[in-house]
């Protein structure tokens, strides 16, 4: 039997202060709650939507010009940039923040875009302040990894933390564990930023000492950094919100994209979708693009809308099972809130932005030499490799590379991928130093023991 809504949350809020939860954190979690409750599921009336035309997305070749440069150039003692650095890494088996794997040469991602930022208030003469937007399993690990008195400025604080949401039964509507179990938190979804950003006094902060925007881009993200014609545009058209957004391919079907609802642009994530409408937004005609979740804020238009009542994003319900008993995680994006704002738009960028690890296939990639270390980002695609290639696409067996240590014991050093188009390993299939892939590779072996591709193998298709 269900628990009565406010009964249930008098529950909720009991186990936010057994946690040392913030107020805030509750009485964000209880206004979701309520809309769950009510019935809300987070799906969208597919009638009422429409996918974005190209009035309402610019293209970044489009909108880097030398005027926008200049103004965004003029303005970098303005902008802050926010790192979202939440994750875990779970997906590659990982139990700490993920930004603490190396990525190049033995550097973390933090290693990376720490040394990215001391070399861009080097170059602007900016002091560019970092602020990190930590979750409560990433903080501590995040802080004893960041060399803090070379990135604090201005008196700013380099991290505050997300919120984080109890997990709820679906069966009763109450909590699935008490506050101290391990299982009964779930991380609320980005787009908490907003509320996580405010609540911790840090957006008040920001804006008395002087910054009037923020690029906000995911730690896995290495291809991500701040551009002055971004911000350039951002203060010449007085827009609230920027989305960059990519072209999208067969891998990323899944990515949310953008949409216009009662002439407003908004964010249309696929579990907003209603199953029946699933290969419609996945079909790259119909919606070319999907979000990077890189995004520009006018920091002043997000304290007033706050004011103004607060962000009721998209509801996203996230249906899991934990230990047999069957929860919802109610979350939401952030990308999202470029529907509450009038002024916003979207921004289609190029891959040489977008360049995120979700899995051990995409960090294989950014470790081996089809990027290089930058000056736009901390990663760049290699310029020695052909344009016409496209991105490497690599797929390691799941049953051999899921996690992290399984990549590090399978393949110790990255092989050359700067003229490879498609790197496919299917078994356990072990690799020596310097080896080489061109083209369309297969390594195929369903033997009992491992097989070993020795050093300095050349592999083309």
């Amino acid at each position: 039997m269900m628990l009565p809504v406010e009964e249930a949350l008098e529950v909720f809020r009991g186990m936010f202060q057994d946690a040392g939860e913030p107020a805030e954190a509750f009485e964000t979690f209880a206004r979701l709650y309520r809309r769950y409750r009510s019935g809300e599921t987070g799906t969208v009336r597919w009638a009422e939507i429409a996918p974005a035309g190209a009035e309402r997305m610019i293209p970044q070749e489009e909108m880097d010009t030398p005027e926008l440069r200049r103004e965004g150039e003029s303005r970098w003692s303005q902008l802050a940039w926010i790192v979202l650095n939440g994750g875990l890494g779970t997906s590659m088996r990982m139990d700490r923040a993920k930004s603490l794997v190396p990525v190049k040469q033995g550097r973390t991602f933090l290693d990376l875009l720490v040394a990215h930022v001391l070399r861009m208030r080097e170059r602007t003469g900016a002091e560019l302040p970092v602020v990190f937007m930590n979750s409560f399993a990433t903080r501590d690990d995040t802080l004893r990894a960041l060399p803090l008195d070379d990135l604090r400025v201005r008196g700013l604080p380099v991290d505050f933390v997300q919120h984080r949401f109890p997990r709820i039964r679906v069966d009763d509507g109450g909590p699935l564990a008490g506050a101290d179990h391990k299982e009964a938190w779930a991380p609320p979804g980005h787009g908490n930023l907003y509320a996580a950003l405010a609540g911790s006094g840090l957006l008040e902060r920001l804006l008395e000492a002087g910054i009037r925007w923020a690029f906000v881009s995911n730690a896995d993200n290495l291809g991500a950094s701040p551009h002055p014609a971004f911000l350039g545009l951002m203060a010449r058209e007085g827009l609230a919100f920027a989305l960059e957004v990519t072209p999208k391919t067969s891998a990323d079907v899944k990515g949310g994209t953008l949409v216009v609802r009662q002439s407003r642009l908004e964010l249309l994530e696929i579990a907003q979708v209603p199953p029946e409408h699933v290969d419609e937004f996945q079909d790259t005609g119909r919606f070319p693009v999907f979000n990077t979740n890189n995004l520009w804020l006018d920091l002043r238009a997000v304290r007033d809308r706050l004011r103004e009542g607060g962000l009721d994003l998209p509801l996203i319900v996230n249906r899991k099972e934990v230990g047999g008993v069957g929860v919802v995680q109610l979350e939401t994006a952030m990308g999202a809130a470029i529907g509450a704002f009038d002024r916003s738009v979207g921004v289609v960028v190029g891959r040489r932005r977008f360049a995120p690890v979700k899995t051990t296939d995409d960090l294989l990639v950014r470790r081996s030499d089809a990027y290089v270390l930058g000056e736009e980002s901390p990663l760049v695609p290699n310029p020695a490799r052909d344009p016409a290639l496209g991105p490497p696409v690599v797929r390691l067996d799941p049953r051999y590379y899921r996690s992290v240590a399984d990549l590090d014991l399978r393949i110790p050093e990255p092989p050359s991928l700067v003229r490879a188009r498609w790197f496919e390993v299917r078994g356990d299939v072990r690799f020596g130093r310097g080896v080489v892939v061109e083209g369309r590779v297969v390594v195929t072996h369903d033997g009992p023991a491992p097989l070993t591709v020795p050093d300095g193998t050349v592999l083309r298709g």
